[in-house]
């Protein structure tokens, strides 16, 4: 997952850098720190986008068009 793809995803579901926060069971600065570029852990990477994903995000990986999000289909 790259920084842009976390902003896309959070202003698809409508979430603050807090509530992310909160889903991902990490602090708000480690978000904003993703989301400017800093480097963080895999792990702590890993563990934003399983939150992002439960919240019903997919991830577009560079096929030609760029990365991406889209939201899941309802169930």
């Amino acid at each position: 997952m790259l920084p842009s793809q976390c902003r896309m995803a959070r202003a698809a579901l409508e979430l603050g850098v807090r509530e992310l926060a909160a889903m991902a069971r990490v602090s708000t600065n480690t978000i904003t720190r993703f989301e400017r570029g800093e480097a963080l852990k895999d792990r702590t990477i890993d563990d934003i986008r399983a939150a992002l994903e439960a919240a019903g995000v997919v991830f577009i990986e560079a096929n030609g068009g760029g990365p991406g999000v889209r939201l899941k289909e309802p169930a």
